[in-house]
């Protein structure tokens, strides 16, 4: 389970096609939905830059953001700043984690899960999530599907090129291992002209829904929903995401 170190720059930069404010208002109103109220605590596990913690911050909730990345976390930090909110933020590993208090709810979007590759890593962290969520809590989050990787990202190239900064992502996929495999390649602009590159590995897994629900009731919790992503639908062979719902 690798961090983002040189990507962490550019980050947000390339990920301006992801419609964070859809991502964001579908989250609120799954937690809503489910007990958690605009003024309640919420854990964002692998929140990266911050942009859905900063979200659910403006929304009221009282906001943890958790993730491995400390290059991520500078810049989580710099924008909470000065955007005004009021989030706190921890360096962690989601498998080992805890905070001072229990929360009323988690969640985990943008894949961050699927960084996760074997089950007993995921029964890790089911055991912390139940450890720091109160009882009737819920812990939302999304999974990039087995279908996505095999059949869809599977050894495909994409490649940018802008004004300050390039990559390069190749995807190779494991039918075996089910892991689909990141190999990046981020070019940083200086402003003397030159160019640094950086070179990153990232692994993702495809779990099956029988491996999270099995993985979720070990920690003692319980899979209450799986939705096809941004809808109540009930998943089917063409997904590409879901979102659980699990309550401790």
């Amino acid at each position: 389970m690798d961090a983002y170190t040189g990507f962490a720059y550019v980050y947000d930069e390339y990920m301006d096609n992801i419609p964070y404010e859809e991502w964001g208002q579908y989250m609120i109103a799954l937690l809503k939905g489910n007990g958690v109220s605009g003024d309640s605590s919420v854990l964002e596990l692998g929140c990266g830059t911050g942009t859905v913690t900063r979200m659910l911050a403006k929304e009221g909730y009282d906001c943890v953001g958790l993730d491995m990345s400390e290059d991520m976390l500078s810049i989580a930090s710099e924008k909470t700043f000065e955007e005004g909110s009021q989030v706190i933020y921890t360096c962690q590993d989601m498998r080992d984690f805890e905070v001072p208090y229990e929360v009323d709810g988690m969640i985990s979007i943008g894949d961050s899960m699927n960084y996760i590759t074997s089950v007993p890593d995921l029964e890790s962290v089911f055991a912390c999530v139940s450890e720091n969520l109160k009882k009737g809590g819920v812990f939302i989050f999304d999974l990039k599907t087995i279908h996505f990787f095999r059949d869809i990202l599977a050894e495909n190239t994409y490649a940018e090129n802008r004004e300050d900064s390039a990559f390069i992502w190749d995807n190779y996929y494991d039918e075996e291992e089910r892991n689909n495999e990141y190999e990046l390649a981020v070019f940083v602009k200086n402003e003397d002209g030159t160019f640094d590159r950086f070179e990153e590995q990232h692994y993702q897994h495809g779990f099956t829904i029988d491996e999270v629900t099995g993985a979720a009731n070990k920690a003692g919790l319980t899979v209450k929903n799986v939705y096809n992503a941004f809808t109540k639908d009930m998943p089917d062979d063409k997904s590409e995401r879901l979102y659980f719902v699990i309550e401790k």
